[in-house]
Order: C-alpha cells, then sequence, then structure tokens
C-alpha cells in the first residue's frame, strides 16, 4: 500500500533518469557550466599600447593586470553563477510535466536574459570598475598615470567565454519556449465516472 503523502518509495527513488532530459535542458546545464569555468579565467585584463607602458605593467602584481571574475566584482561573478543554478534547476525539474506546464520554461528564459544584461552590464562598467580597484590599492593617480601612459582594460577570454554561455542559454530557452508552446495540452481529469 502506498502511503497517504505521496507515491510509493520506489516510484519516489525513481524520479530522476538521464535519458528522459531532453538536449535542450543539457545545453542549459552544459551552458552553466561553461560560465562557471569561466569565472577562474581572465575576466578582465590590462594591456599596454606602447613599450614605456609595458615594462611599467610588468611591475604590476599578476592578479591586478590579469583578473579573474571574483575580484573583478558582482556583476562578473552573478550572471555566470545565475546560469548554472538555472541550468541545474532546469535538468532536475524539466522531468516533470507539471512544472514544464507551469512555467519552467519562461523561467528559464527569463533567468538567461537576466543574466546575460548582467553580463553586459558588467563588460559596460569594466573600465570605471577596474580603475576604481586600481585606485584604491595604489592611490588616486595610480589609474590616472597607466591611462595617460597608455594602458587599457581588455576582456579576457573568460568574459568571452562566459558570454556565449549565457547567449547559447538564452538561445536554447527561447527553442524552448517555443516547444512548450507546440506541446499538446494536458488531459482534464475524469474525476468521479
Amino acid at each position: 500500500m502506498g502511503s497517504r503523502t505521496g507515491a510509493d518509495p520506489a516510484r519516489r527513488a525513481g524520479w530522476f533518469s538521464s535519458r528522459r532530459v531532453s538536449w535542450r535542458e543539457w545545453t542549459a546545464l552544459a551552458a552553466g557550466a561553461i560560465s562557471v569555468a569561466a569565472l577562474f579565467l581572465p575576466w578582465t585584463n590590462l594591456a599596454a599600447r606602447n613599450q614605456i607602458a609595458e615594462e611599467a605593467l610588468r611591475e604590476v602584481p599578476a592578479g591586478e593586470v590579469a583578473r579573474d571574475a571574483w575580484t573583478t566584482g558582482f556583476l562578473a561573478w552573478a550572471g555566470p553563477l545565475l546560469l548554472v543554478l538555472t541550468g541545474l534547476a532546469v535538468v532536475l525539474f524539466g522531468q516533470s510535466r507539471r512544472v514544464r506546464m507551469s512555467g519552467l520554461p519562461q523561467l528559464w528564459l527569463m533567468a538567461a536574459a537576466v543574466a546575460v544584461v548582467l553580463m553586459v552590464l558588467g563588460w559596460l562598467a569594466m573600465d570605471s570598475v577596474l580603475w576604481h580597484s586600481i585606485d584604491r590599492a595604489h592611490g588616486e593617480d595610480a589609474s590616472v598615470v597607466l591611462q595617460e601612459g597608455g594602458v587599457g582594460a581588455y576582456g579576457g577570454l573568460g568574459r568571452y567565454l562566459g558570454m556565449l554561455g549565457g547567449l547559447a542559454s538564452l538561445a536554447v530557452a527561447v527553442l524552448d519556449v517555443r516547444a512548450s508552446r507546440r506541446a499538446p495540452a494536458p488531459s482534464p481529469s475524469r474525476r468521479g465516472r
């Protein structure tokens, strides 16, 4: 006999099957994983445009020339973390037809859009955040000297991979929303017959 609180334990134990996860759902998780791995790669790089500035950059600690997302700020790491959490939710809860019909594809689409917007804002704010942190660490004139000497801030490999993961998740979320709209509606319950 089953318990009053739910299905029998054998059915509850087998609630997840990797074979029932669609390619779109696996893509959500993979995009999140790529974005999180990108957090540990150089997110922001300083580069010199002339020989004198290049020599000055060699004297700056390596952690300030190439920064990962964790030291770059909230706008750098928030998007990739949101993507991986969304990917996990999509893979785990996408198995349930009830959850999918309740709006999981739309939630995925919104989360991926927010993650991409956070990463774009982080990219746009990259210069000001970087120079502000250099000023805090080395005094107010450090960033002015570096900028006037021909040093510029550029997006690193991690920033590009993170954005690629975000855009992939967003594109596949759009496909999943479209597929959920084409799915047949669940048949009404026939209780009492």
